[in-house]
């Protein structure tokens, strides 16, 4: 009980003069705020009137460090709302077709009202301290469509796959800027993510990566198709086998003419397979008098993961020169 008693007074004894302190804190504040006094602060600048037409090349300083000059009550209530009260600095840029160089100092003395201070706060613009000089660099604008290039990891759960590639909805990103960048940008990327243990067709929002800031892209945000499937495995059987490369006047006879192969991939996929979707080829610049049987390949279209059990291993080619 003594020992609270204690905290209390001793609580009470350093409250007193801690607030006497911000009290006379306040009243000196309060004296002295009737004073006029020279303050630097950081206003944006604001770009006015760019031509339609016309984009910038080189990025515009966001602030500009000016001297104002006002009462003690009037410079410390422009520090707390200044971000809400509208202070900002104007620069007109009407009538400039490539580069122009603005001299802050000289611009703002000629053309007082693009300091924009609030009427009531009685405030009066002293200087530009930094930057002195801003230089405006402009090119024409233009706008082109590219297309997206996934950054996307996609990892299904076990026994299920993607089927095809990622679809995009819009497929193309429109940029706009400067000619002379815009010239560069073949294609637009997306935010690297990771899309883990999927088992259904998955549809989402992805960002697509603003890498230069004179760059608009439109849209920012794109939608994602993902065609999950569990994995399967089917025989198809009459494949037509493909001899590449025959000359002229060469007749080629593959024997047999068709195959049959077991192929694995996304079961709806798989299910609605044509038979010559798949290639199966041997290439005639391989083939010698000398040898019977030849290995063919495979190729496999989108949405299938593998292949095996082709039947027959090995074909034999009959050739033949045309006869007029």
């Amino acid at each position: 009980m003594k020992e609270k008693k204690l905290q209390s007074y001793v609580s009470q004894k350093i409250a007193i003069p801690v607030g006497s302190l911000i009290l006379a804190l306040l009243l000196w504040l309060f004296v002295v705020s009737e004073k006029e006094y020279n303050l630097v602060l950081d206003l944006p600048i604001e770009a006015r009137n760019l031509s339609a037409l016309m984009a910038h090349k080189e990025e515009v300083p966001s602030y500009a460090s000016i001297k104002i000059r006002g009462t003690g009550r009037n410079l410390f209530k422009s520090i707390l709302l200044k971000n809400y009260a509208g202070f900002k600095l104007v620069l007109d840029l009407e009538g400039i077709s490539e580069e122009y160089e603005f001299n802050l100092n000289d611009y703002f003395e000629k053309y007082p009202r693009k300091v924009v201070l609030p009427l009531n706060y009685n405030l009066s613009f002293v200087e530009v301290i930094y930057p002195n000089r801003i230089k405006i660099s402009l090119d024409e604008y233009q706008v082109k469509k590219v297309p997206i290039i996934s950054n996307l990891h996609i990892l299904p759960s076990p026994g299920f796959m993607l089927v095809g590639d990622i679809k995009f909805e819009p497929e193309m990103i429109e940029v706009a800027g400067p000619k002379e960048e815009i010239a560069l940008i073949n294609h637009v990327q997306t935010l690297e993510d990771t899309i883990n243990n999927i088992s259904i067709p998955f549809n989402g929002k992805i960002k697509v990566v603003s890498s230069q800031r004179l760059i608009e892209y439109k849209p920012t945000h794109v939608q994602i198709s993902l065609d999950i499937q569990q994995i399967s495995e089917k025989i198809i059987a009459d494949i037509p086998v493909i001899i590449n490369n025959v000359p002229k006047k060469i007749r080629v006879f593959p024997s047999p003419q068709t195959v049959s192969l077991t192929v694995i991939g996304g079961v709806q996929r798989i299910a609605s397979i044509d038979p010559e979707e798949i290639k199966v080829y041997i290439n005639f610049n391989n083939w010698s008098s000398q040898t019977q049987f030849y290995e063919p390949k495979v190729n496999l279209p989108s949405g299938l993961l593998n292949w095996k059990d082709i039947s027959p291993k090995s074909l034999e080619i009959a050739v033949a020169r045309e006869i007029r």
